[in-house]
């Protein structure tokens, strides 16, 4: 099986968000880090070259698949700030409502800027996606 090539780095967090070209994905990022980091408890590390991510897990599928994965992540990208923050179960669609203006991924979110959304809804979501990888990937 390959090796996964994304795994957390040591490179600096502050200085990658501090090379985004825009302002608001700049701000918007520092606000996301302090929401992550008082969601997971974790601070914010680079996962990847591109993706501020909180905390880990293990996972393993029925196909023989594992690796490891943030909690809670995002990456300000140059088109929408991709928000890894929704666990993709079908359970969990409900909490999708009332998050404001976004598009939707397999189970990436975006938004071009972090007043689109609703930050209470955000939160909530974002809290059930990691109390629901913590339990379904408990020996993480």
């Amino acid at each position: 099986m390959a090796k996964l090539k994304t795994h957390y780095t040591d490179e600096d967090v502050i200085a990658f968000i501090e090379q985004v070209d825009n302002q608001q994905k700049r701000e918007d990022s520092y606000e996301l880090i302090r929401l992550m980091e008082e969601t997971t408890g974790e601070k914010a590390r680079m996962f990847g070259p591109s993706i501020i991510g909180f905390g880990n897990y293990h996972y393993k599928y029925a196909s023989g698949h594992e690796g490891d994965a943030p909690l809670l992540g995002f990456s300000p990208r140059k088109a929408a700030i991709s928000l890894y923050v929704y666990s993709g179960s079908e359970e969990q669609a409900h909490l999708l409502d009332g998050l404001g203006k976004y598009k939707m991924g397999k189970a990436c979110i975006y938004v071009k800027k972090l007043s689109d959304l609703h930050i209470d809804a955000l939160k909530h979501l974002m809290e059930e996606s990691v109390k629901f990888t913590k339990q379904t990937y408990p020996d993480s």
